[in-house]
């Protein structure tokens, strides 16, 4: 026990009488230092005094899928960055090659007594039926950002995917692209089903029917190889532009258009979505729909801040403007095709 009190004490920056005043519950302890000390209890995995188990702590969970998708760094920097300037513990929750899952995370978070949850790019059900139902019971307050089920009993916050692709398209079709495919995440995938809603409305207002447009869509994972796969069906298809569900599918596509001995974007034109780092220095430099992270991240913290201190947030979904930024992977088709 001597020892967990030093690494208490030394984490707090108080000593270890003070520790012991706290872990006795003494009202001698000013509150901003036994919150110091309670906080360290929770980082350093020790049980609080009874008196304040109860208390939720410090301890914000942000669960994302993987961080091999670019993007995903981005917002855990943007959260973490805004959490700690609110007092709050940033814990990073991701997916790993040994199998620990959301479920595994949530478990541990609740052990913890965690302060709150957010969801970056995950699916909420991936946390299992019984986390689920504990987060619910126990009133845990959560903020999804850009989740990819159906959510809308709790608060979201998530970039506008239809917004994004029809402002793509028109950019592609300025340039006299009249054949225009689009890859996207599996079916069930809820910014996917948002992007192709986007891209019907968009054939659906210049008349183009269903049995046109239909099979210039690709559904498949986020990865490159994916990407390189996916594009190669749209490609028999005459496209001569692609507007793709993020940007690691976009550069999958560049790869698998080069295999098909085609030049981006002299022979075709390629969209990404996010914006995620060093897509200025790809080779050719990517347009792409940038997400507005900061802003997402500053209104997922306000409002998980807002549950913590017990004030009423409305659940429902709020979405952010995506912007293009276009670079080098547009140009005007070189072999230009008329519409059907």
């Amino acid at each position: 026990m001597t020892t967990k009190l030093i690494q208490v004490a030394e984490f707090a920056g108080v000593s270890q009488l003070t520790v012991r005043r706290v872990l006795n519950s003494s009202p001698s302890v000013a509150p901003a230092t036994r919150e110091r000390v309670l906080r360290a209890l929770d980082v350093l995995g020790l049980q609080r005094p009874a008196a304040a188990a109860n208390e939720r702590s410090p301890l914000v969970g942000l669960v994302v899928p993987d961080l091999q998708n670019p993007v995903f760094p981005s917002f855990v920097e943007a959260l973490a960055g805004r959490l700690n300037k609110r007092g709050y513990v940033p814990v990073l929750c991701t997916r790993t090659a040994d199998g620990v899952s959301e479920a595994n995370y949530v478990e541990m978070l609740l052990a913890q007594n965690i302060g709150g949850i957010v969801f970056v790019g995950s699916s909420y059900t991936d946390v299992g039926a019984e986390q689920g139902a504990a987060l619910k019971e126990r009133q845990v307050p959560m903020v999804l950002v850009n989740v990819a089920d159906e959510n809308p009993d709790l608060v979201q916050i998530s970039a506008d995917d239809t917004q994004a692709v029809q402002q793509a398209m028109l950019h592609l079709e300025g340039m006299g692209h009249e054949r225009i495919g689009l890859v996207i995440g599996p079916g069930g995938h809820v910014p996917s089903v948002r992007k192709l809603r986007g891209f019907a409305e968009f054939w659906r207002a210049r008349g183009v029917g269903q049995e046109w447009w239909l099979p210039w869509v690709g559904h498949t994972l986020f990865s490159l190889e994916a990407g390189a796969r996916a594009i190669s069906d749209l490609l028999g298809q005459g496209v001569t532009a692609v507007v793709c569900g993020s940007d690691t599918l976009a550069l999958g596509v560049v790869r698998g258009a080069r295999r098909e001995g085609l030049r981006v974007p002299e022979d075709l034109s390629v969209v990404g979505f996010d914006d995620s780092a060093f897509m200025s220095a790809v080779d050719p430099p990517l347009t792409t729909c940038r997400q507005p992270v900061a802003a997402m991240a500053e209104a997922a913290v306000g409002a998980l801040t807002e549950q913590i201190q017990n004030r009423r947030t409305a659940p429902g979904l709020t979405l952010f403007q995506a912007e293009l930024i276009v670079r080098s992977s547009t140009a005007r088709p070189s072999d230009a095709r008329s519409r059907p």
